[in-house]
């Protein structure tokens, strides 16, 4: 098992501050870009488990505290927890090892066969993201969002902005399973519905990407949302085909065709990188390509309303309190798969 080793990350902060005094450092910047985030990063580690080793030394004082008054019991309960969730976090950062682990990621929600139920199922993770998110103090923009017949929607993109995005949401790529007493069956029967989950690390822009102008087929159409005098009468939404490779990417969450063609170049720049990793993961290990390879018979989780149960398939991480997880608290199922390795 990987551990948090503040020896090791001392050595290398070492490396690093040598590296940034070599003669020459700033000739190439995106190396020295790419150097210098990730001594940002080193210490940053460095500087919390220093706080934590002092938090910790605390305690010796709060438990003779305790001893004696209830109200520092309390206090103490509380440290105890905030400190346990905050080591937690520098044992699941020493397991990124991907070199885009630490930065944002794109997440893509996907409904799948099941009809409105699938649909709505896509609107509630795409909520359980966002709380996640909240809660963990990561900056979200929706940037796509392709509404449902009737009820929630067909397909959903959206960033995660912040450290160790990609890194932690990896382990939610796949199919989710729902399985509840459907609200949309007038007959109230148990219904199985499906959503796709797939995240993409967010691409700096000083990563040459090989986008051929002639490989693109750009199209506008008019955004959809409110109604009345909030409506969209420009074409400003933009949906861009990668026709090599097929991948197709839009975006219509901003007013200005100019704002969202930009946006939609970055998803497709962060799609094209996401499909060469997985290739050259691929041709490494067959494994690997297994891990990558989502389709509707690759179920992740089920998410069992009527029983009051949430079980993760690869993990055997099994959770009562189902609607705690749809609020956002998906932490133990996210570190049951880092510690695991899927």
């Amino acid at each position: 098992m990987i551990t948090f080793d503040p020896d090791q990350l001392e050595s290398r902060r070492g490396e690093l501050e040598r590296e940034t005094l070599a003669e020459g450092f700033w000739d190439d910047q995106r190396r020295a870009a790419r150097t210098s985030a990730e001594l940002h990063r080193t210490q940053a580690k460095l500087d919390t488990f220093e706080r934590l080793s002092s938090e910790a030394a605390e305690l010796d004082t709060m438990l003779e505290m305790a001893a004696e008054d209830a109200d520092w019991r309390a206090e103490l309960e509380r440290a105890l927890a905030s400190l346990e969730r905050d080591m937690r976090k520098l044992q699941e950062e020493a397991l990124f090892t991907g070199e885009y682990d630490s930065g944002p990621a794109v997440v893509g929600v996907h409904a799948g066969a099941g009809g409105t139920d699938s649909q709505d199922w896509a609107e509630m993770l795409l909520r359980m993201y966002l709380r996640w998110a909240e809660r963990d103090r990561y900056q979200t923009v929706v940037t796509d969002r392709l509404e449902g017949e009737g009820a929630g929607i067909k397909s959903v993109t959206f960033e995660v902005n912040g450290e160790n995005a990609y890194g932690l949401l990896q382990s939610e790529v796949g199919v989710h399973r729902l399985v509840r007493i459907s609200p949309f069956d007038a007959n109230a029967r148990r219904h199985t519905s499906f959503a796709s989950v797939f995240v993409y690390p967010q691409i700096d822009e000083e990563i040459k990407i090989d986008i051929r102008p002639e490989d693109l087929r750009v199209d506008t159409f008019r955004a959809s949302g409110a109604g009345g005098q909030h409506v969209n009468r420009t074409d400003s939404a933009v949906r861009i085909t990668h026709l090599p490779s097929g991948i197709v990417v839009q975006c219509q969450n901003d007013r200005s065709q100019h704002r969202n063609r930009a946006e939609a170049m970055a998803m497709l720049k962060a799609k094209l990188f996401e499909a060469e990793l997985r290739k050259r993961r691929a041709e490494q290990a067959k494994l690997e390509e297994q891990k990558t390879d989502i389709g509707w018979g690759h179920q992740i989780r089920s998410y069992v309303l009527d029983q009051s149960r949430i079980k993760d398939l690869r993990t055997n991480h099994e959770v009562g309190n189902t609607q705690a997880v749809l609020d956002g608290d998906l932490d133990d199922f996210i570190a049951a798969s880092l510690k695991q390795g899927v």
